[in-house]
């Protein structure tokens, strides 16, 4: 019995087709980074240990976000889910670190407008704790401004001061200083000479982590930062893509600086393009040991 053979021939890999299968995993990449991978939220849980940190704060639990960028890129709907999961963990303080909106093509009154809706979701954060600072974004569009929209919804912004948090006659401090970027941050304002004398814990909020050089004479036991996005898209085996001014040298997770221990949280929005890849939103639950 004869066994037919096929004649037909597979029709090979032309130029023409490499380049709409190229054009499809394009489609497919950007799909995946502008619509998914942009509305993961990675929950990060660190403990960080501070050798200042008084028994009556042992596991205090902060919360922090960063770079919500709202409306350009980041919907309303996001940042809702962003306060939902926030308001699941339990949290002695939530921090904000930043760039609540952005200066971009739509322009300075579209941002203003945009800072009031971000302002009433993050209203929602129910810790009765709050405390945030501006970012470069916040400032170039008008820094006194979104810090009174800020500030309205019951989150004091720290422009170059310090306040403290008291448990059992003992105190750790939360400072902040103004966008070291474009703005006037203040470090003798903002944890003055008194303070470091008393030898007593500081956290400091500031927007841009390589400010982190002249934060370590300061004594500052912990800075919280954002600004990099994490480098917002991040393929494999290549350095990151977007990384700003003052957020090239420390672009994500714990570094030890001196005595002084910087994180870069990545961020929950997007800025350039609505896209993220390998480097989803953040959400930080720090438990101080």
């Amino acid at each position: 019995m004869e066994t037919a053979v096929s004649t037909e021939k597979k029709s090979p890999l032309t130029r023409r087709r490499f380049l709409q299968l190229g054009g499809l995993s394009a489609a497919g990449l950007a799909l995946y980074a502008g619509e998914i991978s942009r509305h993961e939220i990675s929950i990060e849980r660190r403990t960080f240990t501070l050798p200042r940190l008084p028994e009556a704060f042992r596991g205090f639990q902060i919360v922090q976000i960063s770079d919500i960028h709202y409306a350009e890129y980041t919907e309303p709907f996001f940042v809702k889910l962003v306060v939902d999961e926030i308001n699941r963990l339990p949290a002695d303080l939530v921090v904000l670190t930043g760039d609540f909106i952005s200066y971009g093509p739509a322009g300075k009154w579209h941002s203003v407008k945009w800072a009031h809706h971000c302002a009433e979701i993050l209203r929602g954060i129910r810790c009765p704790q709050r405390l945030a600072v501006m970012g470069n974004h916040d400032c170039i569009v008008g820094c006194d401004e979104i810090t009174e929209i800020i500030q309205a919804a019951g989150i004091p912004v720290l422009n170059n001061r310090a306040i403290p948090i008291e448990r059992d006659g003992k105190r750790l401090w939360i400072a902040g200083v103004a966008d070291p970027l474009v703005s006037d941050p203040r470090l003798p304002l903002a944890i003055p000479s008194s303070l470091r004398a008393d030898k007593e814990p500081v956290i400091l909020l500031a927007h841009e982590p390589d400010y982190v050089t002249e934060v370590v004479p300061y004594g500052v036991d912990l800075m919280l930062s954002g600004h990099t996005h994490g480098g917002q898209i991040r393929f494999p085996f290549l350095p990151a893509m977007f990384l700003p001014k003052m957020g090239t040298e420390h672009v994500e997770g714990l570094f030890h600086i001196g005595q002084t221990q910087l994180y870069v949280n990545r961020g929950i929005g997007a800025v350039g393009l609505p896209f993220r890849f390998n480097c989803p939103p953040e959400i930080t639950h720090i438990t101080l040991a």
